[in-house]
């Protein structure tokens, strides 16, 4: 497991290469947040995480059981879920503090890396609206906003 990389793995420097080439500019393995997001767009909070099918439990049932059936099958099994439960952990963390999470399986960025970007964009441009609706919705009082009462004494 020495081997497995951590960082600058294919699928994250493929969807990395698309947001740079679409003006999108990120950090990577962003430790000021929980879970070092693997990439980050800090001026839409947004963080993304790419994450490898095997060791974040895609198809969690089926992979179960193939393990349990393999080598030193319980203590992989342990290990993915942590895993899972840890993804869990971290995206409430981000959540709590204002941030969006995405989380793309390694596959659907090599296979679909169009979608991908497009569900970045999108969210870009939610969080935009969003806001600029709180914004909007802001207003400085100063004394011409405020009412008189009628039943004041002078």
């Amino acid at each position: 497991m020495v081997a497995i990389k951590s960082r600058d793995t294919s699928i994250e420097v493929k969807l990395r290469k698309m947001l740079w080439d679409h003006g999108i500019r990120y950090r990577k393995n962003y430790k000021a947040l929980p879970g070092s997001p693997d990439i980050v767009l800090t001026r839409y909070r947004i963080a993304i995480f790419c994450d490898g099918e095997f060791f974040h439990g895609k198809d969690w049932d089926k992979l179960t059981d193939q393990l349990m059936s393999g080598n030193n099958g319980p203590y992989w099994v342990a290990k993915i879920a942590r895993n899972i439960d840890r993804d869990d952990e971290v995206n409430k963390q981000l959540i709590a503090m204002g941030w969006t999470v995405l989380r793309f399986w390694g596959r659907d960025i090599l296979k679909y890396p169009d979608e991908c970007l497009r569900a970045i964009e999108e969210t870009i441009f939610e969080n935009e609206l969003r806001q600029h609706e709180s914004d909007a919705g802001r207003h400085e009082f100063t004394e011409e906003d405020a009412i008189e009462d009628p039943d004041a004494e002078e």
